[in-house]
């Protein structure tokens, strides 16, 4: 037949993993007696209602993607946690898949997916990359907006630039993009943060509820310390103090990490600069605590800093710490 010599009939299995429509197989020849021939033998498995593995076996995970995307039709894209899989935003793939389809659309539900209404569908679509996907700017305000708490929503913008995925500017103009937003103003502040250099909703954290609502200056992100080969980055650094805070998310790191944390204290403590390590509870539980801290450290080193109460019944402001 035709199509077991077609080269465009070979590329688009390739490209589609093996899965194709109804209407893709008749453009290229294959009549409906033929499309049930082959289903009816086991040499080609339908995934849903007009659209066919060519192929017998278990799919792969892109395949099940595609699937899905053939069935909702022209426009469809994969969007929220499914693109955010692909694009690198997310580490682990989703028990249910993400679709957004053009406004006004509404295709049958297909079971484990979800299926998003957008009038900004092709907008948001990536030009180039396989399976249709969303931006990896407008996956990103997808996530925050559909986020449980504005921490997830700060997180998922922190993820998208401290992978350099894409950059804060980018990531404001598609935020400037959509008429309605949850949590605009705050989303705002993030991304400016995020533009002087907050990798992770931790540093973003440190500046909201440590640094700013208690006086502290400003501090350097992602600050390079040395030169050269030796140069080294900190989370923040108050330069003229010579007062380095880093910020540890993680539990526990590897012991190689610990190892390189260590030697990195240990060179910068040579160079006349202090570190205060602090971790997750400690800047969204104590945060007065460790904002008392980092001031006295900054006073001891000759910064002229002056703490302000976050509330009234702050701790930062008050008799000395221990």
């Amino acid at each position: 037949m035709r199509t077991q010599t077609d080269p465009d009939w070979a590329e688009l299995l390739a490209r589609q993993r093996g899965v194709v429509a109804r209407s893709q197989s008749l453009r290229h020849g294959l009549g409906d007696d033929i499309i049930g021939s082959r289903l009816r033998s086991g040499r080609w498995i339908a995934m849903h209602r007009g659209v066919y593995a060519t192929f017998s076996g278990e799919p792969g995970r892109e395949a099940v993607l595609w699937a899905a995307v053939l069935r909702d039709g022209p426009g469809a894209v994969l969007s929220h946690q499914t693109a955010a899989e692909l694009l690198g935003l997310a580490d682990e793939p989703g028990e249910v898949i993400h679709l957004t389809v053009p406004g006004g659309r509404h295709p049958e539900a297909i079971r484990g997916v979800q299926v998003h209404r957008s009038g900004r569908a092709r907008a948001a679509a990536h030009p180039v990359q396989l399976p249709p996907r969303t931006r990896v700017e407008d996956t990103a305000i997808d996530l925050t907006q559909s986020a449980a708490c504005l921490d997830d929503a700060c997180g998922w913008l922190c993820r998208a630039a401290g992978r350099r995925l894409t950059t804060a500017a980018r990531l404001r103009a598609a935020l400037d993009s959509r008429p309605k937003v949850r949590w605009r103003t705050d989303l705002e502040i993030a991304l400016a943060e995020i533009g002087s250099g907050a990798h992770s909703l931790l540093e973003h954290r440190y500046i909201r509820d440590v640094e700013r609502p208690h006086g502290l200056p400003p501090a350097t992100r992602q600050a390079r310390t040395g030169s050269g080969l030796r140069s080294r980055f900190v989370d923040n650094l108050y330069e003229d103090a010579r007062l380095a805070i880093e910020l540890d998310g993680q539990v526990a790191h590897a012991i190689e990490e610990r190892w390189a944390d260590m030697h990195r204290d240990n060179v910068h403590a040579a160079a006349g600069i202090l570190t205060l390590r602090y971790n997750w509870t400690d800047v969204t539980e104590r945060a007065c605590i460790v904002a008392r801290q980092v001031g006295e450290v900054l006073q001891q080193r000759g910064s002229a800093v002056t703490l302000r109460p976050c509330r009234p019944s702050c701790t930062a402001v008050g008799r000395r710490l221990p």
